[in-house]
């Protein structure tokens, strides 16, 4: 399957050209790419259900034994079919859902980018390349987030969404190089059959700690929930693909990929299991009290992201298998229900559920699916919902730990996501109907697909449920073990004590669905008491940090040079003279051969010309002391054997002395050049800065790491350049293009030069200057 990742990026490249071309029909040729990767992620079913793995290796980074390394296994093609399937049925629903919006083929282009990073995070068998893919997802998310960039919202969602991410994706990148150095492997295959000697490791505590921040902030966990709601402000084929089947569950992916690494020990399960049954309970009851059709759908995702991470960290088969069975049915009754949530406020012009009520006479086909979704999200038979909520109360009833605390936490989850489910499925659509239901009709053809499609599967995969067991569940379940699964879902298994709190959930989240107007009432009122979550806490540390930018640069950038020039050496400076002096003693006699005469004489009239540059009162004496100085270095190099190079410093010290003399004479006369006085600071930098160079310069001398290559162009010089001159055949053979680059900038320089003497003499009034 190494092929699918570069077609899709293909096509990725090639959509906006596509949409400008084919116009209307762009969408429906888009899509047959994900279908067609969809039907070979199928095919390929069978042969993985048997335990027959493909895999790809070519080598990438061979020195750090990184690989372009693919390998699907079946939670792998499980998530290929998701997102690949649901991908399909989102370019057609968007087709039409944006039909006519100037920039449609961009979005397309953004939403096969995130496509192909979503692949390539599902069949990835190497850490650095998953990174890579991982990243790819962040920056494509916040691009297909923040497409509505002419609304403030939408930028301000976009711009949290990826700072969360992105600050979560740096504490992945540290812990997957931990654990590269842990296992001596980046191959993800390989570090599943080291568990327990990552597992004993001294960094393991760190290791997962950083892999944790990653997958919660990709995956909304409490305490970084906050973002995905304000995500909704995204178009809903958006919200629809990224916050249901795809994006928020490349965390929990992520995790169960590790499961068998990392997992099994009090630390996972704490960490999975605590965090996740919080996310589980959070999402749960702030859906009760939202308004808006997509933020409570999104609170509720929040939900089952946590019931998912929960079910990892259990770490057993029973959870191993509710974590598969419940990642399906949320991908298709989610996505269904995102779908519908789109399709009612693109026929009413709103998504408040308060305004919502009787629209299945004037949307029946939406109202249909609506119903399906909304029964299989509550977990009632037969759909495929009702065997997701069994096997997660199962698993937390049966955790190896804390049983009490999973069990209750799932059964109050499961209560809430019924009184969701009635609100999303049934309230918008039953009743008589209202102001906005007058207007409202079904979608055409393309909008109406999608809903329809991922409903009938739903419904489908409960009523025939050992397939789906066989082919989907069971598959996915032992590539998360590295051992067979169990196996044994049914629709029915007799009068059980998981029935009996299955039916009793349904009782109490209807109880709670008729007494609703309390409980918004409460919620509303409970929300307005509310200390400050984690979104305002994030909001105020952003302030904060832009403020403090803001001071900084007002301290720092104030347009003095002056102090631009110090805080720079003064960093520099003593970050290097700390290293110094840190290094130990100074070695006793770097110099070889005695100092000459002359050259005791050159330093005499170097350090004779920076002294009257300190005390000159006038520029032209310090244009003078400055030309001395120079003269001393030229001096210098031909004490030293190269008198090219003196030459060389003779005549720009020459044309520099020329070119200040010609620009003092354009300064007013009255232009004071003594400053206000040499204060101490300034005497201080200047003492730390001679004293670290004349240390630099010292040490030198001693430090030698490889043999000079002096050595090599004065043998080479002659033999191979033909020349006798070891500096020029340097400058013009061994680093020709170095000196063509120096040439090229001063040329460029020159030309600037140019410009600007030239739009100066074109200016008005410029003669009357001269």
């Amino acid at each position: 399957m190494e092929w699918i990742v570069p077609i899709v990026l293909a096509t990725a490249l090639a959509a906006p050209g596509l949409s400008v071309r084919l116009r209307e029909r762009a969408g429906f040729v888009l899509a047959l790419v994900p279908t067609g990767v969809a039907l070979h992620a199928l095919f390929a079913q069978s042969a993985i259900a048997r335990g027959e793995y493909a895999t790809t290796r070519l080598a990438w980074v061979p020195s750090l034994g990184i690989e372009w390394a693919f390998r699907v296994d079946g939670l792998s093609n499980l998530f290929v079919l998701l997102i690949a399937g649901i991908g399909a049925l989102i370019v057609l629903y968007a087709s039409a859902y944006l039909r006519g919006h100037p920039r449609i083929g961009r979005f397309y282009a953004f939403l096969f980018l995130f496509m192909a990073a979503m692949l390539g995070i599902a069949t990835s068998d190497d850490l650095i390349l998953l990174f890579v893919f991982w990243e790819l997802t962040t920056v494509s998310s916040f691009l297909l987030i923040g497409f509505q960039q002419e609304k403030e919202a939408a930028r301000n969602a976009a711009r949290r969404s990826l700072l969360v991410t992105a600050s979560g994706g740096l504490a992945l990148l540290a812990g997957f190089i931990l654990l590269a150095a842990a296992a001596g492997t980046t191959s993800i295959s390989a570090l599943a059959q080291q568990g327990e000697a990552l597992r004993g490791h001294a960094h393991y505590p760190w290791i997962v700690g950083l892999v944790l921040a990653g997958a919660f902030t990709k995956s909304a966990q409490v305490p970084f929930h906050f973002w995905l709601p304000d995500a909704m402000q995204a178009p809903t084929p958006v919200s629809a693909y990224l916050h249901s089947s795809t994006m928020v569950k490349a965390g929990v992916f992520l995790l169960a990929r590790l499961s068998p690494s990392l997992g099994g020990t009090d630390f996972w399960l704490v960490a999975l299991g605590g965090f996740g049954a919080v996310t589980m309970m959070l999402g749960a009851v702030l859906a009760l009290g939202q308004d808006d059709l997509k933020r409570l759908l999104a609170y509720s995702t929040i939900s089952v992201l946590g019931l998912l991470t929960m079910l990892l960290g259990l770490g057993t088969p029973i959870a191993a298998r509710a974590f598969a069975v419940t990642l399906f049915a949320h991908a298709l009754y989610k996505g269904t229900l995102f779908l519908v949530a789109g399709n009612v406020d693109h026929a009413t012009g709103t998504r408040s559920l308060r305004e919502l009520r009787g629209l299945r006479g004037a949307m029946p086909w939406t109202a249909g699916a609506a119903l399906v979704a909304g029964i299989s999200m509550a977990g009632a038979p037969p759909l495929f919902g009702f065997l997701a909520k069994e096997t997660a109360y199962e698993a937390a009833l049966e955790a190896p730990r804390w049983a009490a605390f999973f069990g209750p936490a799932t059964v109050l989850t499961g209560v809430c996501l019924v009184f969701a489910a009635l609100r999303v499925g049934w309230s918008a659509f039953a009743g008589s109907p209202g102001e906005p239901a007058r207007a409202a009709h079904d979608p055409e053809p393309a909008m109406r697909f999608g809903p329809s499609v991922l409903a009938t599967i739903g419904l489908l995969g409960g009523m025939l449920v050992g397939g789906a067991e066989r082919w989907l569940i069971a598959p996915a379940a032992t590539a998360i073990l590295q051992e067979q699964a169990p196996t044994g879902l049914a629709l029915w298994h007799g009068f059980t004590p998981i029935l009996a709190l299955s039916v009793l959930t349904l009782v109490l989240g209807f109880g709670v669905y008729r007494a609703r107007s309390l409980v918004l009432e409460t919620a509303s009122s409970a929300g307005a008491l509310a200390l400050p979550g984690a979104g305002r806490v994030w909001d105020a540390a952003w302030d904060g940090l832009l403020r403090a930018g803001a001071w900084q640069s007002r301290m720092l950038q104030n347009g003095s040079l002056r102090r631009y020039l110090a805080v720079t050496l003064s960093a520099g400076f003593a970050a290097v003279l700390w290293g110094l002096l840190d290094a130990g003693p100074m070695p006793s006699a770097p110099f070889g051969p005695p100092v000459s005469s002359i050259g005791i004489a050159s330093g005499l009239l170097i350090l004779g010309g920076a002294v009257l540059l300190l005390v000159a009162s006038t520029p032209l004496v310090a244009v003078a002391a400055l030309g001395s100085v120079g003269l001393g270095v030229a001096l210098l190099f031909l004490v030293y054997s190269a008198p090219d190079l003196a030459l060389t410093q003779l005549v720009i010290e020459v044309l520099t002395v020329v070119l200040f003399v010609f620009i003092l004479r354009r300064l007013p006369r009255s232009q004071s050049f003594r400053s206000s006085g040499h204060t101490p600071g300034a005497i201080a930098l200047a003492a730390i800065a001679g004293t670290t160079m004349a240390a630099l310069t010292w040490l030198a001398f001693e430090v030698q790491l490889a043999e000079p290559i002096s050595v090599y162009f004065d043998e080479q010089s002659v033999p191979m350049a033909q020349g006798r001159n070891v500096v020029n055949v340097i400058l013009v053979d061994f680093r020709a293009l170095d000196t063509l680059g120096e040439i090229t900038v001063l040329a460029v320089a020159a030309l600037g030069v140019l410009a600007l003497l030239a739009r100066r003499r074109l200016a008005p009034g410029a003669g009357a200057e001269t």
